[in-house]
């Protein structure tokens, strides 16, 4: 074999340093370059050595395809980067945040904040090994998670994506890079990435750094800290993540004390590359480079931006259309001096590195044995046990010493009722089937109504009923009644919310039914809402279900009292808007339920 770098008994850094005296600097600008699906032809990708592709939110080969029909298509991008001239394969990305979740039929897990609530490492863990299976099976080798961030206000469109407002917790779960990537093996070098073989993925912590932090929570925005606090909040997840050898880091849109974090040398290469000793490649979140250069992305800024992106650390860039302008003006930025070579070098180095260590030059393929994992009993019952830990009980009886769960699965007669009980899609949240995620049934999954109609008795009759009127009570003796509210799903910009109440008339619903049987509330949201004293005075209980995702019958096997509940808040639950941000730390701190406030069947009080 002439070629060191197609030599897998090669070291890493060998094959890398063979490889890299090969290639041309069109080569290498093309490695630099992510660019999505929808613009990747065999031409592009065979003359230009592009080095990878990403999928957007519900970017697939075509509606509801399966995961053979997306390993179909994945596969077909690979064999055209593989007639390039230095047969480099492609590394194919994709957001798979909460399971494999654009992937119709793919298990979906609760978003983070849900996992937050658990406190549970292991079942993060657990997760990412079933993901990565889920995400293989499709022919992707890549996914754009975990999100490290720590959400320090509600309003921000992403608080579902964080574990929680408290940083050792989100560090805690970062225990999902070794589920997705494998465990390196004892004394595996500080800050090499790492993947452990065909089952595993290339995973990405995300989005370097305070992106959760932003003043009033607006998505993007800026994040005014002293380095101190910045480092002690925002950025202590990271060396967790680079200690279990995560591969890939992804920027933030956010800016820190007003400097966008895309042009930020000191942060990205001095902090995160040199003090932290970060070997893996950074990358640029869509279209970061573009946003550097507001109002006018297109225009002559553009160059000046992919200039100080590139010279600031970023590696690859998520381009993700316009590859044309990209590789011209990074070509010309190098070929007249303003980027070293050396830096495109290091940035090529670290591409190929993640490659390597990844195994893809040798597996450059999807393994369609791994077609039967996908949304498999054993994935599903994994989420459903995730969904029940995930449960945080609120309110158990307006006496407490008449708790009023569990509920009796043997009452004759039940009423189901609110915008969320019987919609799949509202359960998922954003970022499943989508970007922004879609009302209905978006894939295959179990609703809440669903999940009751399996636990309750024989005899019982359920009657659903979304928006209930008083001549829904008339002449019906109900023992109880359960109501889902909650919010629709979202994503990014578009969640951001200044006002935080239960969309759909919820209150309406909620008063109109208590005011006439006993009621579980249960909240369907990726973040606290306004609850009112009125309102919940009302209720005789209220569990916080976040986002459970596909197996509704998480909330069922513990409301039916088949297990106890065990979730605790990962957030502070605020009076009223006014109050954000709020903190345990605050001295005026008073939260209407305070961080880890959870309530059990067992145990008196609360779980904090």
């Amino acid at each position: 074999m002439d070629c060191i770098y197609k030599d897998p008994n090669q070291p890493t850094e060998a094959r890398i340093e063979d490889l890299l005296s090969r290639m041309s600097l069109r080569e290498k600008a093309g490695q630099m370059t992510q660019i999505e699906r929808s613009v990747a032809t065999p031409s592009v990708l065979k003359d230009l050595s592009i080095g990878s592709i990403l999928s957007a939110g519900g970017s697939g080969p075509f509606d509801k395809a399966l995961s053979a029909d997306w390993a179909d298509m994945v596969d077909g991008f690979q064999k055209s980067a593989l007639e390039s001239r230095l047969g480099i394969p492609l590394l194919y990305g994709i957001d798979a945040v909460h399971g494999n979740n654009n992937i119709y039929g793919a298990t979906i897990f609760p978003h983070n904040v849900g996992l937050g609530a658990t406190r549970d490492a292991d079942l993060a863990q657990r997760i990412g090994v079933a993901t990565a299976l889920e995400v293989r099976a499709s022919g992707i080798h890549y996914t754009f998670a975990p999100s490290v961030a720590v959400c320090r206000d509600p309003r921000w469109g992403r608080c579902y994506e964080s574990y929680s407002s408290d940083t050792d917790i989100v560090r805690k779960m970062t225990s999902i890079i070794t589920g997705l990537q494998g465990k390196p093996p004892p004394g595996h070098p500080k800050g090499y990435p790492f993947v452990a073989g065909r089952n595993n993925v290339v995973a990405c912590a995300k989005h370097f750094v305070g992106d959760g932090g932003t003043n009033k929570g607006i998505n993007e925005g800026n994040t005014i800290l002293s380095y101190e606090d910045l480092e002690r909040i925002h950025m202590t997840p990271y060396p967790d993540c680079i200690s279990q050898g995560v591969a890939t880091i992804m920027v933030s849109y956010s800016s820190w004390n007003g400097t966008q974090m895309h042009a930020h040398l000191f942060l990205l290469t001095d902090v995160l590359k040199v003090k932290l000793g970060f070997k893996g490649f950074l990358i640029s979140d869509w279209e970061g480079v573009d946003r550097l250069s507001k109002p006018n992305p297109l225009g002559s800024n553009y160059r000046t931006s992919l200039c100080t992106a590139v010279n600031a650390g970023i590696d690859m860039v998520m381009v993700p259309h316009g590859y044309s302008k990209f590789l011209e003006d990074l070509i010309d930025l190098v070929e007249s001096g303003e980027i070293p070579m050396a830096r495109i070098d290091d940035a090529v180095e670290r591409i190929l590195r993640v490659k390597f260590v990844a195994g893809i030059f040798e597996y450059p393929y999807s393994d369609r044995s791994l077609l039967d994992t996908v949304g498999c009993k054993l994935h599903r019952d994994l989420a459903r046990e995730a969904v029940r830990k995930s449960l945080v009980l609120l309110k158990n009886g307006k006496n407490p010493t008449k708790p009023f769960l569990p509920l009796d699965r043997k009452a004759k007669r039940v009423l189901v009722a609110g915008s969320n009980a019987d919609n799949l899609g509202y359960q998922c949240g954003g970022w499943t089937a989508t970007w922004c995620g879609a009302s209905g049934r978006i894939t295959i999954g179990t609703t809440v109504l669903e999940a009751i109609k399996e636990a309750v008795g024989d005899k019982t009759e359920v009657i659903y009923e979304q928006n209930p009127s008083p001549a829904t009570f008339e002449g019906q003796d109900f023992s109880y009644a359960i109501v889902v509210v909650g919010e629709g799903p979202y994503a990014e910009f578009t969640g951001d919310n200044s006002e935080l109440i239960i969309p759909f008339n919820a209150n309406d619903v909620i008063s109109l039914v208590t005011d006439r049987i006993p009621t579980l509330v249960i909240l369907i949201s990726g973040r606290p809402l306004v609850l009112e004293p009125w309102i919940l005075e009302k209720m005789d209980a209220l569990v916080a279900a976040w986002l459970p995702g596909s197996e509704g019958g998480g909330i069922t096997d513990v409301v039916f009292g088949d297990y106890d509940f065990e979730g605790r808040l990962p957030v502070t639950w605020f009076k009223s808007v006014e109050q954000l941000p709020i903190h345990p730390e605050d001295n005026s701190y008073d939260p209407l339920f305070p961080f880890g406030f959870g309530l059990t069947y067992n145990k008196k009080g609360p779980l904090n």
